[in-house]
């Protein structure tokens, strides 16, 4: 019989106040909020899922923000420390012809402090009372004892039988790319579920075809692959030499991609605590990535449950 576990899915990482531009070109921004695994356990959240963060914040007015909008969201906070010494991280959103670019003001953040230490007590408590832990390569790539401390989640999950998903979320902007590589290789042979995005791979492994990048995952150890495609859709491999199964996108006027991968992830992950297949949960969040797109920042536009239903797109 298998266990009831309090949480469905638990993420780690770091969160952040975003300022979007709303007119290209023109000095003008929303403030809202980011960060990859804080927008994917949001997402989870709103598809339904019983949710908790693990994460530093500065002891500041931004880092307070953060945590009522999770408590508003209905995301556990109670494994999230706040750091009197550490400021809470920002980026801007900036958008063009060529997409959206990305600046941020991170470094020696509360969250680049985090190490496998503090991962004792709560933390740790709240993974092993998990069906999934969600974790990525930005919160690796932040300082390299946060990359140890995403390891040894890892670690702590997978002996307490928590599943684990990873999002490699490429960013060159804070690690060169041998170090992603390497860090990335071993990550994946650690996770149960691999989420990468396309572009992501293209970078890290020089391939393009998609198909041959699946290959590459399993290859590195992972035991199912979701590779997103972005407006594409996504391809969904259940285990290494199993057929593949892909799932079509949805054409939308995309107004503003921040954060749809991550959303992606987050109502994936909700669907499969639920109970669904792999593929199943890979077509639900295909639609909540369609409809994230159609609005402005990584939170404001994240779909509900109900949204997604409502859609007709399912």
């Amino acid at each position: 019989m298998k266990t009831q576990r309090l949480w469905d899915v638990v993420a780690l990482g770091e969160a952040m106040v975003e300022f979007n531009q709303t007119r290209a070109g023109e000095p003008h921004y929303q403030q809202g909020f980011g960060g990859d695994t804080s927008n994917a356990i949001i997402a989870a959240a709103r598809a339904g899922a019983r949710t908790a963060y693990l994460t530093r914040l500065g002891a500041d007015s931004f880092g307070h923000s953060l945590h009522a909008l999770w408590t508003q969201e209905q995301v556990d906070t109670h494994a999230v420390t706040q750091d009197a010494s550490a400021a809470t991280g920002i980026y801007f959103v900036s958008h063009g012809p060529s997409g959206h670019e990305f600046s941020y003001l991170r470094a020696h953040s509360a969250a680049s402090r985090m190490d496998p230490a503090w991962l004792s007590g709560a933390p740790a408590s709240c993974m092993s009372q998990a069906q999934w832990l969600h974790v990525s390569g930005i919160s690796m790539a932040i300082s390299c004892s946060a990359c140890d401390t995403v390891f040894a989640a890892m670690a702590l999950a997978r002996t307490s039988g928590t599943q684990v998903s990873f999002d490699a979320n490429l960013r060159l902007k804070l690690w060169p790319l041998a170090r992603a590589q390497a860090c990335i290789r071993q990550a994946i042979s650690l996770c149960d579920l691999f989420l990468p995005s396309y572009d992501d791979m293209v970078n890290l492994t020089g391939l393009t075809d998609a198909q041959e990048i699946v290959d590459w995952c399993h290859a590195q150890g992972a035991r199912q692959v979701v590779l997103k495609l972005g407006a594409e859709g996504a391809i969904v491999s259940c285990a290494a030499g199993a057929a593949r199964i892909t799932v079509p996108g949805h054409r939308v006027t995309a107004v503003d991609a921040t954060g749809a991968g991550d959303c992606f992830s987050g109502n994936l992950l909700a669907r499969l605590a639920a109970g669904d297949s792999l593929e199943t949960a890979a077509r639900y969040a295909n639609v909540a990535a369609a409809l994230t797109v159609q609005g402005f920042g990584a939170v404001a536009s994240l779909p509900r449950a109900s949204d997604v239903q409502a859609s007709g797109l399912l």
